[in-house]
């Protein structure tokens, strides 16, 4: 597993996506990303090195 960053607005790892797949059966961290989006919480451009 590996300790890669891939959400820069809500600090998810690799590892965070894998773990929480393995305790519900699926990742549940996208749904968490998607209602915070649609609050206003997402500032990828800003965050993510790569402007995505």
């Amino acid at each position: 597993m590996s300790e890669e960053l891939i959400c820069y607005c809500f600090q998810h790892t690799e590892r965070d996506i894998e773990e929480d797949a393995r305790r519900h059966g699926r990742s549940t961290i996208m749904d968490d990303i998607l209602v915070a989006k649609k609050a206003g919480g997402c500032h990828c451009s800003e965050k993510n090195p790569q402007g995505r």
